[in-house]
């Protein structure tokens, strides 16, 4: 068995690799941090896990768990997790990261939109996340990227577009939907429920930090510099991402040619699922899930395609990627701890 441990797991991240991690059958989950609640039972602040473990959380060092963790997942926020992530990468500790911290292989381009780095000699060993993509480079790797919520989604969404230069690549739009959960669990006022409930809105349309990890990862897909006008929107659902993303084609071609493309892109991949003519995803058909789903379709009148692109944002979003990229990077089933099936309603 794995010896895992969750460094910062209060959160809804945290929490979420934690029921992952507790269902896995080949990990033991043997430390969890958290200094907002120190030698709390999980339990107490998460009762779903009452008669499942009974770890509490411990304000923790990185050298308390590099001696009894085999791999840590860091549920950090962005510019904490490059604090810590050296000392564990030096001990031999295989590190998968859910901050932004090491996503961006452009320093100067990650401050721009974050803060200062503190250990950029560490951006280029780690590996970008996305394992229908870079499946090779992950297993076996030390020290991965878990890719953001959004990016994951639009990505996946684009890339067999993008492989088969079918689109103009000045032209990409995203649209998406996030639900709350995005947010995180500390206290905001636009979190709140009488600020979302009833309600549905845009948010830094043109800012979003997740716009030069969409950009820089579309962009090794094509060859080609890109950029995209993204639109991020907040929904009043707990959890979910709808991704709306609109492109110009080159060329005349009908909704069934395309789907042959992405059915031959992704063929076996066992989480992410095309959807059948006519038919577009719902995240209530990912909701609890690893899965994205995928529809397409084509605007004859405008020559273009749009693409549809569903995911939960905390299980492919965050958690569940995370987990699928230690099976890859310990030599596990990818699948391992993840066959989950949708929660409907």
């Amino acid at each position: 068995m794995l010896k895992v441990g969750i460094y910062g797991a209060s959160g809804y991240t945290g929490q979420e690799l934690l029921r992952l991690l507790v269902g896995h059958p080949d990990t033991d989950v043997v430390a969890l941090t958290s200094r907002k609640f120190r030698d709390i039972p999980v339990s107490e602040v998460y009762p779903a896990f009452a008669g499942i473990t009974d770890l509490e959380f411990a304000d923790s060092f990185p050298k308390n768990l590099i001696s009894s963790c085999e791999v840590v997942f860091l549920a950090l926020p962005h510019g904490e997790a490059m604090k810590v992530a050296p000392e564990f990468v030096a001990a031999g500790i295989k590190v998968i990261d859910l901050s932004a911290d090491f996503r961006l292989r452009d320093v100067s381009v990650y401050e721009e939109w974050y803060t200062g780095h503190t250990s950029p000699d560490l951006v280029c060993k780690a590996v970008y996340g996305l394992p229908e993509l870079y499946r090779d480079d992950l297993k076996g790797a030390n020290f991965v990227a878990n890719p953001g919520c959004y990016p994951t989604g639009i990505i996946l969404g684009l890339a067999p577009l993008l492989s088969e230069g079918c689109i103009d690549t000045s032209s990409i739009i995203a649209d998406s939907k996030s639900g709350v959960s995005g947010s995180g669990r500390e206290l905001q006022l636009g979190s709140l429920f009488c600020e979302v409930n009833e309600g549905f809105r845009a948010y830094k349309i043109a800012s979003h930090r997740h716009t030069p990890e969409i950009e820089q990862e579309l962009g090794r897909i094509a060859d080609t510099a890109i950029k995209v006008s993204f639109a991020p929107h907040l929904a009043p659902v707990d959890r979910g991402i709808l991704n709306t993303i609109y492109a110009d084609l080159h060329s005349d071609m009908s909704e069934t040619e395309l789907l042959d493309i992405y059915e031959k892109f992704y063929g076996d991949e066992k989480f992410v699922r095309i959807c059948k003519p006519g038919t577009l995803p719902n995240i209530s058909s990912v909701r609890g899930s690893n899965n994205c789903d995928i529809g397409i379709a084509v605007d004859g009148r405008t020559g273009r395609v749009i693409v549809v692109s569903a995911i939960d944002n905390l299980v492919k979003g965050a958690s569940g990627q995370a987990v699928q990229n230690m099976n890859l990077m310990c030599g596990l089933p990818e699948d391992a701890g993840l066959n989950h099936i949708s929660l409907f309603p």
